[in-house]
């Protein structure tokens, strides 16, 4: 019997198993995963050396955790194809956008523990904000053994479930909006004449520095941009340009809309 499960080797499960065997919380050898691609089963053996194979349902029979790493146009399918196998004393974690407690309990068709959770991409770099929230079947017990799982790759909150499609907009998708802003922050850099490898590390640097301070400090954000904003000054001068095109506002926009899309997934 394995200690825990992946059914899906992609992108997001191999961050988890990064982080999950850095942190030393499971050894490798306690730890399958299938996928459907060979490429990604191989790939996962290869990197973490786990035992892998093509069989959903291996896993779910032989593990005592299961993580649903799936897209959420195959989640029905795999759910379909393992339910006579799960069994009621196991814990499942998904990282499926949009799929709520009450779906995956009847897709499921019998009572299954369930954590949902919206993990995020710097999970890659041990550094991923993961929002969960789980139904009445799961115990304090269970919580604590994933929250153990989910902070091997980052921090995570337990939210009510309602807040999850929120989850998705701020920091579910944000990282893609962060990257964008550095990105601009560089093409502004270049723009101004500083080599384009050198604008990136300027930029990426004062986002990390920047979000450590605010982490560290737990002064409000709006305090952090007083402090650097001037009388008269480059940094004010900027800020009036980024509200002048509806910064702030198109950010909120783009928070929302991740959430009204995870709804439909």
């Amino acid at each position: 019997m394995y200690k825990l499960g992946f059914i899906g080797c992609g992108n997001m499960a191999k961050a988890m198993l990064g982080g999950i065997l850095e942190h030393k919380t499971y050894d490798a050898i306690e730890i399958i995963g299938s996928d459907p691609f060979e490429p990604s089963r191989r790939s996962a053996e290869e990197k973490f050396g786990i035992h892998v194979t093509e069989d959903n349902c291996e896993v779910v029979q032989n593990s005592e955790i299961v993580i649903l790493s799936v897209k959420p146009q195959y989640c029905e399918a795999v759910i379909r194809d393992i339910k006579k196998a799960a069994r009621e004393d196991q814990l499942f974690i998904t990282i499926i956008p949009g799929k709520t407690l009450g779906w995956l309990e009847e897709k499921m068709e019998k009572k299954v523990k369930v954590v949902r959770t919206m993990p995020n991409t710097p999970a890659m770099v041990n550094e991923g904000m993961t929002g969960a929230c789980c139904n009445e079947a799961v115990n304090e017990e269970e919580i604590e053994k994933a929250k153990k799982i989910l902070s091997g790759f980052g921090k995570v909150e337990f939210v009510p479930e309602n807040l999850m499609d929120i989850v998705t907009g701020v920091s579910g998708s944000s990282p893609a909006y962060t990257f964008l802003f550095i990105e601009a922050l560089a093409d502004g850099a270049v723009a101004g004449g500083m080599p384009r490898s050198q604008a990136y590390r300027f930029a990426a640097q004062a986002v990390l520095g920047s979000a450590k301070l605010l982490l560290e400090t737990g002064k409000h954000p709006g305090e952090l941009k007083d402090m650097v904003s001037s009388p008269g000054g480059t940094t004010i001068g900027g800020i009036r340009i980024l509200e002048k095109n509806g910064f702030r506002s198109s950010v909120m926009e783009a928070v929302l809309e991740g959430a009204r899309i995870a709804k439909t997934l």
